[in-house]
């Protein structure tokens, strides 16, 4: 009894905009995946909410640096960093004498590299992970969906993240089809600086391309609930004088078209090479939405006129990958898809 004690178990989505982890079955730490260092010594100032107030808005002395790209780890030592100082932050709330052993269960995009997929695996490790599985991101998506992967039916899970959009046909608690596309929400995001830049002249930044994406991303010109226009200030980029500009919902419809597309024409790929019978079992169930990007509005809608099959946003989208993760944590000798 002491030993299992002294073992935590942690459940990690390692996600290029946001890292979430749980415990317990309840999220311990959410928090945007984002690394301040100290230019001169490469140490850690902050990390999380704290690191992406000061992100654009440093000194030549301190970066900021996003150690995941498209998905996967880009700046190996900063995600070690990172992850150390989460898993520091979310274990404050267990105060024992010794330190735990680690059990992790680590998301992966489908779509990774031997190397991908052993840097997260070193990066858990390094960061005091004993034992570390690894699960691919559409499989959590569909267990945190809620969707019965081990069944002989087919499930189709679309889960736009920051980094990646994973698109995938699961039966029999295996990836059939899968396909796993770099146009996901920080395309988008740099969308809508580049489209500021050009039909409105105004330099804005990372954070601010965001909170637009929040406050009137759309991929619908017409919409039943229309949000309000955004107003946006920055310099105008011929004369530095401050400008602003009502962004509206139209605007981002229209600005975001082609990444949408891409990610259409994917899912399309993906339903050509799926085997008949799973087909129909997916024509049937609909296609679930995970994942940040979910939340565009009319997404759904565009996605079904277009595909011919009903889509569903899952609930809670931006959490589906870190539930499903928690739901493998507590089975790990169940799941064999689970990769040590």
């Amino acid at each position: 009894m002491a030993i299992s004690f002294l073992t935590q178990e942690l459940a990690i989505d390692l996600g290029t905009a946001n890292t979430v982890i749980y415990q317990n079955g309840q999220i311990v730490l959410d928090e945007p995946s984002i690394v301040a260092l100290d230019n001169n010594t490469g140490k850690c100032i902050a990390i999380g909410q704290k690191a992406k107030l000061m992100h654009e808005r440093i000194n030549p002395g301190i970066r900021t640096v996003r150690p995941l790209r498209d998905g996967v780890i880009a700046d190996f030592n900063a995600a070690e960093m990172m992850i150390r100082g989460f898993i520091k932050q979310s274990s404050r709330k267990n105060h024992s004498l010794f330190t735990p052993n680690l059990k992790m269960v680590v998301g992966i995009p489908s779509g990774s590299t031997e190397v991908e997929i052993r840097a997260v695996r070193d990066s858990s490790e390094h960061a005091g992970g004993r034992d570390v599985f690894l699960i691919y991101e559409p499989m959590a998506a569909a267990l945190g969906i809620g969707l019965d992967i081990e069944a002989p039916r087919g499930n189709m899970v679309v889960d736009i993240g920051g980094g990646t959009t994973e698109i995938a046909v699961i039966s029999l608690g295996g990836l059939v089809q899968q396909n796993s596309i770099r146009t996901a929400g920080d395309v988008f995001t740099s969308d809508i600086q580049y489209y500021l830049r050009q039909q409105h002249n105004i330099k804005v930044g990372e954070i601010t391309a965001e909170k637009i994406k929040l406050g009137v991303g759309a991929v619908l010109s017409e919409l039943e609930d229309e949000p309000e226009p955004f107003i946006v200030r920055g310099p105008n980029l011929m004369t530095a004088h401050p400008i602003e500009a009502a962004i509206t919902y139209q605007e981002i419809a229209h600005c975001l078209d082609k990444s949408i597309a891409k990610i259409e024409t994917s899912i399309l790929h993906v339903l050509e090479n799926t085997p008949p019978e799973l087909y129909s079992d997916i024509v049937e169930n609909g296609i679930y939405l995970s994942g940040g990007g979910a939340l565009l509005r009319g997404l759904a809608k565009r996605f079904t006129d277009k595909v011919n099959i009903p889509f569903h946003v899952s609930e809670d989208p931006l959490h589906a990958v870190g539930r499903g993760t928690c739901e493998a944590l507590k089975h790990t000798d169940h799941y064999s898809f689970l990769m040590r």
